[in-house]
């Protein structure tokens, strides 16, 4: 794909079923590049696949939609251009929508009471004078702040302490035609100096579950419990124990067990975090710890799932598997679990309704569709990834498996131009470093590919979907064994004749941008580098990040020499290779003196060097920055490659650009019809059948642990 292919790109959400089973509604959003927003609409399916998926709402930014347990509404998220989203309900049918909320700050995913009459949500509470709620008073004339803990502020949302998350309960309005009837007031469930997430209802309607660190050592370790409350506000308790990191709890039909995710131990001083998988837990509502029902040695749900189902006797789970995130149906009497979707495949958002499983599944030529999954069969029931491909410019990921030099398998992938080459090479490292590359349409590689370049991706160790051994052996040695694996990788991948083992590139972002960073002061190998948004100094990222003061002592440890030997930064005086620096203004996972202090030891001896900076962006830049940000970053991204490593294609496209600029879009956004193609790819396996049709939420209560 090329730069401005991104607005073609349509991301589907987590779908929704209704009960009977026979409607899947999901939301889908697709970048404007002409009014630099995201843009995204409620669209309707058939499971049956026996009509196109049609828009449903059309809303400026319409998403999170869910059933009401009779079937008779649907809530969902709705922001008004530059606004901030809100609760609203419609008909299921379609019709005029109701607005529920009215928060300063906006409404988190509304959940139905089990009778379908109440709706519960977490919203952020500003302080009184604080992100405009006095409008005379401008960010820079607020009071200063006075932050006295260590959790303060988080990427991509700001400062936390003055304006925490809370649970709320909103009842649905009156059946009347009546405007000027009043519309209920949504009620405040919890408060306190704390942030409250991932609400559920209990099956009689009576207590509310929710995720949140309300015990003595909240502030300083990363344990995170569930705790139960009446709907009004009352008999508040905690009900998991030790040292667990809890999220998306669900309560089993008797309402007597709570499934959740959980990391099972995080250690005695509630940090060990460092490859920890995630896993399937369950605890009684009456307390006790979390007990997995899945091997959390080898079993990690990650951050793709959001959401835990419990359905027809069984918890429907996803997986990290190998570059895949598999579907799993993990019954109730703790018989075996059973694969619903595993093979090349990103599963990204569950729904049962009726007796059908609908799945959000992406792969490697599309960043998502619907299928529906009954017994005995599969069923593709949208074509969203169709525009996209109709262009002919996405490309093949192929897997390959490379030996480190210590015997170890290095899993992988190559995707490469049409043509014999050799082709120049540009190696990617992710970010995490506990996350993985996989099998999804990730548009920064299709876009390096149809600029005349291979790439180059693999999961080294320290990444998730291997195990917990896989990920956590870097703990304290980092830049040892993964880097081995990546440079192993690159050599095995070299042996290919349609590949240039003379012009190779290396890039990354946050890890990737550390590894990136790292592997240039070592050797001179590659051409030209590019480290984004990195992890180059522990040292200053202690003070700095919002998640440095645990991050690094779990990673690198705390022992000085032993730090320093695993700093990038410590050996970037070594750098003689070009180097673009890539930064986000106002990231805080990764702060900008991360990258401001690499661009300058570089300038200062002469290296060719520069420094692209985005104003107003954060750590999530190139995931769900500004359209035209994302746009401008891959611009820049080629015209650097081709400065370094020309090729025919990028040569050519870079001379088309403005001098010292990055250009602008060459085609305008795809409209928002339906496409009547389907992929050429079913996210299944053989049993499919039937006609194929037409920003990362605010939800935790506990400082993300990957770099990203």
């Amino acid at each position: 794909m090329r730069p401005t292919d991104l607005s073609l790109l349509r991301v589907p959400g987590v779908p929704t079923v209704s009960p009977d089973g026979r409607t899947a509604v999901v939301a889908v959003t697709r970048l404007d590049l002409d009014t630099d927003e995201y843009r995204s609409q409620l669209w309707t399916v058939p499971t049956d696949g026996s009509a196109a998926a049609r828009p449903l709402t059309h809303g400026h930014a319409d998403s999170a939609p869910t059933f009401s347990p009779d079937g008779r509404w649907l809530a969902y998220l709705s922001a008004e251009p530059k606004g901030r989203p809100q609760v609203h309900v419609v008909a299921a049918g379609g019709g005029e929508s109701r607005r529920l909320t009215d928060h300063h700050l906006g409404a988190g995913a509304p959940v139905w009471s089990p009778d379908a009459a109440r709706l519960a949500y977490t919203a952020r509470v500003p302080e009184p004078g604080r992100y405009g709620t006095e409008e005379d008073v401008p960010p820079a004339a607020e009071p200063p702040r006075l932050i006295t803990t260590l959790k303060y502020r988080q990427d991509a949302v700001g400062f936390t302490t003055d304006r925490r998350n809370h649970v709320f309960v909103v009842d649905l309005p009156a059946e009347t035609d009546d405007d000027t009837v009043p519309l209920p007031e949504p009620v405040q469930v919890t408060s306190g100096d704390v942030d409250d997430s991932d609400v559920a209802w209990s099956p009689d309607g009576a207590e509310l579950a929710f995720v949140s660190a309300r015990h003595d050592r909240a502030d300083t370790d990363l344990v995170a419990d569930v705790y139960l409350v009446r709907t009004d506000g009352s008999q508040l308790r905690r009900v998991t124990g030790g040292r667990s990191g809890c999220a998306r709890p669900a309560f089993s039909p008797d309402g007597r067990t709570l499934y959740l995710t959980a990391q099972p131990d995080l250690g005695e001083d509630g940090l060990d975090f460092v490859g920890r998988n995630s896993t399937l837990a369950q605890v009684s509502v009456d307390g006790g710890h979390p007990e997995p029902l899945l091997d959390p040695e080898t079993t990690d749900r990650g951050d793709e799932t959001p959401t835990t189902v419990v359905a027809d006797g069984a918890v429907f789970f996803g997986v990290q598997r190998r570059g895949a995130v598999e579907l799993l149906r993990v019954p109730l009497d703790g018989g075996e679990p059973e694969a619903l979707v595993e093979g090349p495949f990103t599963v990204r958002g569950i729904a049962v309704g009726g007796g059908v499983v609908v799945a959000t599944v992406a792969h490697d030529r599309s960043a998502g569709e619907l299928i529906a999954i009954t017994p005995g069969r599969r069923r593709l029931l949208t074509g969203f990834g169709a525009p996209l491909q109709s262009t002919g410019r996405l490309h093949r990921m192929r897997e390959r498996t490379a030996t480190a030099p210590d015997g170890y398998p290095v899993h992988g992938w190559l995707t490469t131009p049409p043509g014999p080459g050799p082709h120049p090479v540009l190696l990617t490292v992710h970010g995490g470093p506990f996350a993985q590359y996989g099998w999804t349409l990730f548009d920064e590689t299709q876009a390096y590919v149809e600029a005349g370049y291979a790439v180059l991706q693999c999961n080294p160790r320290g990444s998730s979907g291997y195990g917990q051994a896989h990920g956590r052996v870097i703990k304290e040695h980092m830049g040892e064994l993964d880097a081995a694996d990546v440079l192993a990788f690159l050599d095995d991948a070299l042996t290919d004749p349609a590949l240039d083992a003379t012009r190779v590139g290396l890039m990354g972002g946050s890890y990737g941008g550390y590894m990136t960073t790292l592997l240039l002061g070592r050797t001179d190998r590659f051409t030209a580098g590019i480290s984004e948004r990195a992890f180059n100094d522990p040292v200053s990222f202690v003070g700095s990040s919002d998640i440095g003061f645990f991050f690094p002592d779990q990673y690198v440890g705390t022992d000085p020499a032993r730090i320093a030997a695993q700093s990038a930064m410590a050996s970037a005086h070594r750098i003689t290779t070009p180097t673009m620096v890539i930064h986000s203004e106002e990231d805080w996972r990764c702060p900008l003196e991360q990258g401001t202090r690499l661009y300058v030891e570089l300038k200062r001896r002469g290296v060719e060097t520069e420094l692209l900076l985005f104003p107003g962006e954060g750590h999530e830049l190139s995931r769900s920055g500004r359209p035209k940000h994302r746009l401008a970053r891959l611009e820049h991204v080629l015209r650097w490659w081709a400065r370094w490593l020309p090729t025919q294609q990028n040569s050519a496209a870079v001379a088309q650009l403005p001098a010292g600029t990055a250009g602008t879009p060459d085609a305008a956004p795809a409209p928002d019809a339906a496409p009547d193609a389907a992929p050429d790819v079913a996210p299944v396996g053989a049993a499919v059948d039937g006609e194929a049709s037409g920003r990362r939420a605010d939800t935790l209560s506990v400082p993300a642990t990957r770099l990203g």
